[in-house]
């Protein structure tokens, strides 16, 4: 098989995980499914992936990129500490309301089995885009503008709302509501991690 036709073939797995995952959820999320839709055959799969929650892991880790890229994106268009912060928080939840399935493939993914197993690798692919946001932060942190404390609980105290709201939304939790989460935990959050 050509490097071309093996990345097309990767792509039409990975796109038809994708569907399978947003018409039938966690529950419908099988090899024979992802097979079915792709057209792709379970030689195949192995082939690239090693097993299908090596598909999973891949797929979790490319939607966990696009939600990364998209909060550095928001952070490189921002000058200040507070609207680094504010813009970050307001993205995530633009992109959760942007792409429900990704979201919903990510949020749930935390419960998921292939997690373990893939669990260096995934933390891995992660790190070169945490160490991008850090280096937006240091310098804020240095100035005494952010409180200084380890990236995994800045992460925490940022992310952490942005994203339980998120999974309460796509959980069809009553009362929960993005447009009004990006009006209001933005400028708490901020509160949350604004030095004193």
């Amino acid at each position: 098989m050509t490097q071309p036709r093996g990345r097309v073939t990767v792509q039409r797995l990975l796109d038809g995980a994708l569907e399978v995952y947003e018409r039938s959820g966690p529950v419908g999320f099988t090899m024979t499914a992802v097979t079915e839709v792709s057209g792709v055959s379970v030689g195949s799969l192995y082939h690239h992936f090693g097993s299908f929650d090596g598909l999973a892991a891949v797929l979790y880790e490319r939607c966990m990129d696009d939600l990364l890229v998209t909060l550095i994106a928001a952070l490189h268009r921002s000058r200040t500490a507070r609207t680094g912060t504010r813009a970050m928080a307001v993205a995530y939840l633009d992109w959760v309301a942007a792409h429900r399935t990704e979201a919903h493939f990510v949020h749930a993914s935390a419960y998921a089995t292939f997690v373990p197993d893939h669990a260096e690798r995934l933390a891995a692919a992660k790190l070169p885009r945490m160490l991008e946001i850090a280096a937006w932060l240091q310098p804020h942190i240095t100035e005494r503008r952010v409180v200084d404390l380890p990236l995994p609980l800045i992460e925490m105290l940022v992310i952490g709302p942005v994203a339980e709201t998120s999974r309460r939304w796509l959980a069809g939790a009553p009362g929960i509501d993005l447009e009004e989460a990006a009006r209001v935990l933005p400028d708490r959050i901020w509160a949350s991690v604004r030095a004193t």
